[in-house]
């Protein structure tokens, strides 16, 4: 019981959470459930192994935006939305509020399944390697078992947050383009929109990190090229 996944499924449509619970207790995942957000932001206090939430953004009571941002302060662990919406606006949406990846609805369960596996994967290795502690300033950075803290206080990044921050410090010191940084964390194709999904998620960032985040000292901008950390 102790290796199992530990997954939260926050939905109102008991149908669609009986459906998910169902797929991934079949792939042998420990599956929570929640029927809206103020359940949800209850089951992950009481619940601080929990690796995973899918959520889905139209619910009555609380947005999944807004139970997003009230989950980036009780966990890192990732959250992939759900939603019937698709546009651009919508998955910048999501991400700005601190998600890590998005579904439209109907999906196929396989790439469903593709992406928990894909989350999984990363948050487990990030917090099984060894410490490796990098300090700039008033930021230190435990690589690999994605803790950060800012003038001494624990920060809690997003999955994706931290994997930009850890690809810009893996390559201190150089420029690394949208392109890159949006192939490394998302494991995706970079595609036209692509940019825009990578600076917000650089805002955000800056936002936690930076002292000054309208003026940042440790995530710069050199423009028409990329970002870099020196």
């Amino acid at each position: 019981m102790a290796d199992r996944s530990h997954i939260l499924i926050v939905d109102d449509d008991k149908d669609i959470r009986n459906v998910l619970s169902l797929l991934l207790n079949n792939e042998h995942y420990l599956v929570g459930e929640a029927a809206g957000g103020d359940a949800a932001l209850t089951y992950v206090r009481n619940h601080q192994d929990v690796d995973l939430v899918i959520l889905d953004v139209m619910m009555p009571g609380l947005s999944g935006y807004e139970v997003c941002g009230e989950l980036r302060k009780l966990s890192n662990a990732p959250i992939l939305f759900l939603t019937a919406k698709s546009a651009e606006s919508d998955r910048l949406s999501a991400y700005g509020s601190g998600g890590d990846d998005f579904l439209s609805k109907p999906f196929s369960h396989a790439e469903l399944l593709a992406k928990v596996g894909s989350l999984l994967r990363r948050y487990r290795d990030y917090k099984g390697k060894p410490s490796q502690t990098v300090v700039i300033d008033h930021l230190e950075v435990d690589l690999d078992n994605h803790r950060v803290r800012s003038f001494g206080e624990d920060v809690t990044l997003t999955d994706k947050e931290y994997a930009i921050l850890a690809h810009l410090l893996l390559h201190r010191g150089e420029t690394v383009t949208a392109r890159d940084l949006y192939e490394a964390a998302w494991k995706e194709q970079f595609l036209p929109g692509s940019n825009n999904t990578v600076m917000v998620h650089v805002l955000n960032l800056r936002r936690k990190v930076e002292e000054q985040p309208s003026n940042p000292s440790i995530v710069r901008t050199v423009w028409g090229r990329g970002y870099r950390i020196d």
